[in-house]
């Protein structure tokens, strides 16, 4: 096999940690739209397999959840400048880059709000592109799509996620897929479903590593 060439990164509690700060504008907005808020001992459902099945509970339709995507991009982009970038996520990023890696992000946050956020970090010039997803779902589709677009040959790719839909949608189209336990899924949850590794921490996603998948 060729050695991976480019790594494409998810962007929110992978890269930034903005987490907290989507959910607690959510859970502001949420009355407008005649949705419940999330409690934090309910966060958990975010990182399902499948949470669309828990949005009922809360009022959340499919077409109030496109709403609710939009506001809280919109309203995200406000406080780019302010959501912290993951403590030593800009290290690893540096020396991937200097090793030769084309990295690029994929996100359900806006590419707007992604490219403020980069530049206020120091970091726009390490990355090559960024695609912006207009859902949470169907990454499989995307990555393909993005693969086409940026020429990549077969087998020169590795994704890092931090939530248990990157892992599954990586292994439905047979891409290793780093799996983070600092953003939304745990690192017991993210290892149940087998990804290729599991980091616990910023410092270990090296050049050694992603050569070894």
């Amino acid at each position: 096999m060729k050695p991976v060439r480019h790594i494409i990164f998810d962007f929110d509690g992978t890269l930034a940690d903005s987490v907290d700060a989507a959910l607690d504008i959510y859970n502001r907005v949420a009355p407008e739209y005649k949705c419940k808020p999330i409690e934090e001992s309910a966060r958990t459902l975010l990182s399902a397999r499948n949470p669309t099945r828990y949005f009922k509970e809360y009022g959340v339709t499919p077409f109030k959840l496109f709403l609710l995507i939009f506001r809280v991009r919109k309203e995200l982009g406000k406080q780019m400048e302010h959501i912290p970038l993951i403590a030593g996520i800009g290290d690893s990023l540096r020396v991937l880059h200097r090793a030769g890696f084309q990295l690029g992000i994929l996100t359900s946050n806006s590419r707007k709000n992604v490219e403020r956020f980069l530049a206020f970090h120091g970091l726009s010039g390490l990355f090559s592109f960024v695609y912006s997803g207009r859902h949470l779902f169907g990454k499989d589709k995307v990555i393909g799509h993005i693969i086409k677009k940026e020429k990549i040959t077969e087998g020169r790719i590795v994704y890092v996620g931090d939530e248990t839909r990157d892992v599954l949608a990586m292994q439905k189209i047979h891409i290793p897929v780093v799996a983070v336990s600092w953003g939304l899924g745990s690192a017991e949850k993210l290892q149940s479903l087998h990804p290729d590794v599991v980091l616990n921490d910023p410092s270990e996603l090296t050049p050694e590593l992603i050569h070894r998948l």
